[in-house]
Formats: structure tokens, C-alpha cells, sequence
């Protein structure tokens, strides 16, 4: 994802990050002076870091799990404005995973990370939605921040929550937020997806929308149209559950399908597995172009676990270790 151009971010909010949570591996390779500007690209690099230790404490990748110090490591980085510590606390928040439910706070934090840039927030901000504007404790109170060996000075903490930091539109009415979320975590959880691509694919084709409905009768919030139902089992296509769970098993399929290639899966579900097999990547089609870049905006991983035993593997299988080239770049 290409960084976001936004005002440099001070020394202190850098290094507040030792202060609340940092563990040693992670401790600051150096250390600008008191009053100097700290490089935009440090500081995301910096909060990457801290949101990548996180993750690995969150779900016990190869440690013991750890919410509390996965929520430390998030909020460190959200201190530093950075989008996908806002969202991965928001869903803490959102589903009282080591931290009592609140969908004031995660509605907050979704917020925040839209008004950065995150469309993903912004698509979650719909769907959760809070009773008033409410900030976790942690990125609340001033923290004392040492800047310079027997030096400190007072982070007066972030920037305040803007009432409206951008414009949603109104999610469909028939839509029951909260149950849609439940679905689609349980789904994804179910299957092995990461939920964010099927929130990606989701939003890029129906809007959220249970009764949307194509010009080419795809039809549902994964918008399936009446073969691909019958094949992945769908025996209402425009129950929602049934919906969602036959986008996620055409998912999982075409995953596997490419050996864990994202841009040739999302590809392959706008075409078909088929016509990118034939064109050899991304159908030169200005639609599926711009449905790829679509997902990529808000999904930009180009990989994903698969289950090799769920497909035979494409003709392209092995042929695009790297990043998959298309006939635009897809940034």
C-alpha cells in the first residue's frame, strides 16, 4: 500500500511507543533529537512493526497468546495515526477479543482509520455503529516520554476525534450490521479466509447490499450468479448466509485454484478461472482491471494460505512467484 502523505509525526509520539509497550526486540534502531522531525517513512515502519508483533501476540504465532500485550502493541501504533493498527483494534473492540465489547470504541477507531485513508474502516464504520465518539483509555491519557537520556517532555496525547471525519453513505436498511459481521467472521473462520478479502470482494460487489442484483443476474452480497450457486451449493442464492457462504467456498476454491495468488483469484471471480487461464493473468477487460484495483485498494496482500487439496492447481501455478504482473499496474 503506498504510504499516505500527512504531516510528519514528532519524535515523542515515535518514541512513546518504548514507553507503553515496546519489547526489546523491537527497541528503536535510533533516535532523533528533541524538537527534530521524525522522516514519515521511519515512523510507518516503525508502527508496521509494532502492528506485525501484535499480530504474532494476538494469535500466539509461535508464542503464548497474548491479547492484552497485542492490544498494547495496537495501540502504540495507533498512536502514530497508523490505519491498520486502528483496525485491527477496532476489532478487538467490535468482538470483545481480550477487551470488553464496545461498539462505540470500535466505531471510533473505524473512524479514525477512514478519516487516514482506510476503505476498509470506512465499510466498517457502516456496519458497526456506536452511540457516541469513545477512545480507548490508551490513546487517551498523556504519557511521560523519554526523548534523550535524562531528558523527557509531555505527549499530550492524539490529535481529538473529529465528529464526522468522512462522509458514509447509509448501508442498506434490511441489513443487520452486527449479524452480517458475526456471518462473515464466523464463515471466514470456518473456511480459513482472512475476513478483510471477503469484506474487500463484498463491498467491491454488492455494497453490502443482500438484494442487489446485476445486469448479468449475479445476485446476493457476493453476488453469485445462478452456476456458481448450484456448483458451490447455494440453496438459496439470496439468503444472505447461503450467499456469503458460497462466495467464500468460490473463494477458498480459486485460492487454492492458484496456489495463493490474491490478484488471480479476485480476477478469476469477476471473469472466471477460465478466461484468466487463457489470457495468462488479468484479462486485458477494463471491468476486471478495475475490480482488481478496486479490491487491491482496501485488500492489498498478494498472497494467501490455500488448501491444496481443495483444487487441481492452474496451468499459471508456479509461473508467478512474484508479484503477478497485470496489464495495469495495480497499486
Amino acid at each position: 500500500m503506498k504510504p499516505r502523505q500527512r504531516p510528519s509525526v514528532r519524535c515523542a509520539l515515535a518514541l512513546a511507543a518504548v514507553a507503553l509497550s515496546c519489547a526489546a526486540a523491537l527497541a528503536p534502531r535510533s533516535a532523533w533529537a528533541v524538537g527534530e522531525e521524525a522522516p514519515v517513512q521511519a515512523v510507518e515502519e516503525r508502527a508496521r512493526e509494532f502492528v506485525e508483533a501484535g499480530i504474532r501476540h494476538e494469535h500466539g504465532e509461535g508464542i503464548t497468546r497474548d491479547p492484552a500485550k497485542a492490544h498494547a502493541l495496537y495501540c502504540t501504533a495507533a498512536r502514530l495515526d497508523y490505519p491498520d493498527a486502528l483496525l485491527r483494534m477496532g476489532w478487538m473492540y467490535a468482538n470483545g477479543r481480550g477487551v470488553e465489547r464496545d461498539d462505540s470504541v470500535a466505531n471510533t477507531l473505524f473512524r479514525r482509520a477512514a478519516a487516514l485513508g482506510s476503505g476498509m474502516g470506512e465499510r466498517l464504520a457502516q456496519l458497526i455503529r456506536g452511540s457516541a465518539a469513545k477512545l480507548p483509555d490508551c490513546l487517551q491519557a498523556p504519557v511521560q516520554v523519554a526523548t534523550e537520556p535524562g531528558r523527557a517532555r509531555i505527549d499530550h496525547g492524539p490529535t481529538p476525534v473529529v465528529e464526522r471525519p468522512a462522509e458514509f453513505s447509509d448501508a442498506p436498511v434490511s441489513i443487520d450490521r452486527r449479524k452480517l459481521v458475526q456471518i462473515v467472521l464466523g464463515l471466514a473462520r470456518e473456511h480459513r479466509l482472512d475476513p478483510r478479502l471477503v469484506f474487500a470482494v463484498m463491498r467491491a460487489e454488492s455494497g453490502f447490499d443482500p438484494a442487489a442484483r446485476s445486469a448479468k443476474n449475479a445476485q446476493g452480497l457476493m453476488q453469485l450468479i445462478p452456476e456458481t450457486a448450484e456448483r458451490f451449493a447455494v440453496a438459496n442464492i439470496l439468503d444472505p448466509v447461503d450467499n456469503v457462504r458460497g462466495g467464500i467456498r468460490y473463494l477458498r476454491w480459486l485460492l487454492s485454484y492458484f496456489r495463493g495468488d490474491v490478484v488471480l483469484a479476485l480476477a478469476a471471480y469477476n471473469a472466471g478461472e477460465r478466461t484468466v487461464d487463457r489470457f495468462r493473468g488479468v484479462p486485458p477487460y477494463t471491468e476486471t482491471m478495475a475490480y482488481v484495483a478496486r479490491i487491491r485498494a482496501l485488500y492489498p496482500h498478494d498472497r494467501h494460505p490455500f488448501d491444496a487439496r481443495i483444487a487441481d492447481a492452474s496451468p499459471l501455478a508456479g509461473k508467478t512467484d512474484g508479484p503477478p504482473k497485470l496489464a495495469v499496474r495495480v497499486r
